[in-house]
């Protein structure tokens, strides 16, 4: 029963603090500040959290899914596995593979924020990538809840 609490436990976390990142504090950042490059940076710096926390709980996850609990089945484990896996794949593909280049544009552009013309079509086009990637992401979020849930 541990095992199963904790899973949900660790899933909540983790979702929950996706979309609270995602969805209410940048952009509440760009909403409330004037100045889009700080609200560009500490929103960066959430998600550079965010990444290393989704880290944490999909490997803690992944771990707890090796520990067979009495009221588990192979299939649903295996389904919950695999969801577990693909949110960890998001992450690594949205922020770790993404965000490094998308730094070296913002980095790129120095310190007044202006962007060439074409600094910011890539911008554009890589932070809509990984908007998408982060959908993605959310949506799998709802999926793993659900399927935890029936395992109380």
């Amino acid at each position: 029963m541990i095992v199963v609490r904790a899973r949900l436990l660790i899933t909540t976390l983790w979702v929950g603090s996706l979309w609270t990142v995602g969805y209410v504090v940048a952009p509440t950042l760009f909403a409330t500040l004037a100045d889009r490059v700080l609200a560009g940076t500490i929103a960066g710096s959430l998600f550079r959290v965010e990444a290393w926390l989704s880290v944490a709980c999909g490997l803690m996850l992944t771990l707890l899914f090796c520990f067979r609990t009495a009221d588990d089945n192979a299939p649903l484990r295996k389904t919950l596995l695999r969801l577990t896996l693909a949110l960890l794949v998001c992450t690594l593909i949205g922020y770790f593979g993404l965000q490094p280049f998308m730094a070296s544009i913002r980095e790129a552009t120095g310190a007044g924020g202006v962007m060439s013309a074409t600094a910011k079509t890539q911008f554009g086009i890589l932070h809509g990538v990984a908007s998408g990637i982060y959908l993605i992401q959310s949506l799998l979020g709802i999926g793993l809840i659900l399927r935890l849930r029936t395992l109380r």
